[in-house]
């Protein structure tokens, strides 16, 4: 066999691209939220974007475990992560939800997610047909993709990332990745 016919039709292997880590917070308690984002920024550095605190009614899901009414808020991370440790960071805000414990009920729910200047990713340890296993128990979906200036919903969306309010935010986070990825020179 003539290795060299086959490779000059083989993709060569790149690193991936720093994707920016985004976090989406479950809470009823405000004060469980200010924890949890002090503990997110020990665990990720510095919190560059916080969004508005959002009531949360798409789902009675997490009523039980958590309380009501619930509340929604969208953070990200000034420092860009290499997308190959998303399990790694689930596994830690898995940790850091354990931390938060009380009498066996989470106080804050932790969902993170990568974006990309194409989509938006969210980790999960539920299995479903359209999510692949990344690691120890972990798997990836897409949850969005970005096309004409907007975030797409696909089939298995969830509701409150299919919403207009989320957009917009994801949108703003967007823009600021879009800024860190333009070389320093380049910035105007």
């Amino acid at each position: 066999m003539n290795f060299s016919y086959y490779s000059m039709f083989m993709g060569t292997v790149h690193s991936f691209q720093p994707e920016k880590l985004a976090a989406g917070l479950l809470w009823t308690n405000a004060a469980d939220r200010s924890w949890a984002l002090s503990l997110l920024e020990r665990s990720f550095g510095e919190i560059d974007y916080a969004g508005p605190d959002m009531l949360f009614s798409f789902t009675s899901y997490y009523d039980q475990e958590l309380g009501t009414p619930i509340y929604r808020s969208l953070v990200s991370f000034r420092e860009l992560v290499d997308p190959a440790d998303l399990a790694s960071i689930k596994l830690e805000t898995n940790e850091l939800e354990t931390v938060m414990t009380v009498a066996g009920r989470r106080r804050v729910n932790i969902d993170p997610g990568l974006l990309t200047l194409s989509r938006f990713s969210l980790a999960t340890t539920k299995e479903n047909s359209h999510r692949i296993p990344l690691r120890h128990g972990i798997f990836a979906e897409i949850t969005l993709l970005y096309h004409r200036g907007g975030y797409e919903p696909l089939p298995w969306t969830y509701p409150d990332y299919r919403s207009k309010e989320y957009h917009e935010i994801l949108l703003e986070i967007r823009s600021r990745l879009k800024q860190q990825l333009i070389p320093a020179g380049n910035r105007g």
